[in-house]
């Protein structure tokens, strides 16, 4: 029986990747997305053609008091398109950035950031957790950023420590059920994340690359394969890790 992973944030950039990693290793997906129906559609489409199943579900992860009626959701296309009560991989990758130095962030964007990237990952877990198989494997996205600064970043990296915390303690008392739980810390990618920021401004592409042990930024395809691996059962022994994923980034 193949596995269900739920990505969020999956119609584009890493979650895309991520999804499309796991159906082409055998697996099942179920993807959300916030407003970009179309791209979700397509990237069904992409799992389809793979030959694996596919369903997208809209979801606004900084909208906690939608997470009841998406279980629910949740729990119906389950029934309907695999006859189960429970996936197996939940994948938190939603997320945004807001660029801003510590003198200027403001209440409101520090407050979005939060909702998302601390408090949307929090509680989608908890809402899911009921859901989620025994033996079953949580990935937690956070970023390179985490390790190394890089002014104007603070707030957003802020919440991914806050989130790589999270991680070892879901890792303990999820234990009992044996769920693995782990983080994933890209570097600079080249995906439309901030605007296409590293992907498209050459100045910045170069700091990051400059900044980086194999000279480059990375790629989607950097990513996606590594996060599809760590969910199989090659590495059901990885738990409450950070694992950075960045070619070396600020060594």
């Amino acid at each position: 029986m193949a596995k269900i992973t739920l990505i969020t944030g999956a119609s584009r950039g890493l979650g895309r990747n991520t999804a499309l990693s796991v159906a082409r290793r055998g697996g099942d997906v179920v993807l959300t997305y916030q407003s970009r129906v179309e791209d979700a559609q397509a990237v069904v489409a992409e799992i389809q053609a793979i030959g694996r199943k596919a369903v997208a579900l809209q979801l606004d992860t900084g909208k906690v008091a939608t997470f009841a009626s998406f279980t629910e959701r949740l729990r119906t296309t389950l029934r309907e398109t695999w006859q189960r009560e429970t996936f197996d991989h939940l994948v938190n990758n939603a997320g945004h950035g807001d660029y801003a130095l510590i003198s200027d962030t403001t209440e409101e964007q520090f407050d979005r950031l939060v909702n998302v990237h601390f408090k949307g990952v929090f509680f989608l877990t908890q809402a899911l957790l009921p859901l989620i198989a025994d033996g079953g494997r949580i990935v937690n996205l956070s970023s390179g950023l985490t390790r190394v600064s890089a002014p104007g970043w603070s707030a957003y990296s802020a919440m991914k420590g806050a989130v790589e915390v999270l991680t070892v303690y879901m890792a303990k008392e999820f234990g009992s059920r044996r769920i693995a739980v782990n983080t994933v810390a890209p570097g600079a990618i080249e995906t439309d994340f901030f605007g296409g920021a590293v992907r498209d401004t050459p100045d910045f592409n170069k700091f990051f690359a400059e900044m980086t042990a194999l000279g480059r930024v990375g790629v989607p395809d950097d990513i996606g394969p590594m996060i599809a691996s760590l969910l199989s059962e090659d590495n059901r022994w990885i738990n409450a890790q950070r694992i950075e994923v960045s070619g070396g980034q600020g060594i």
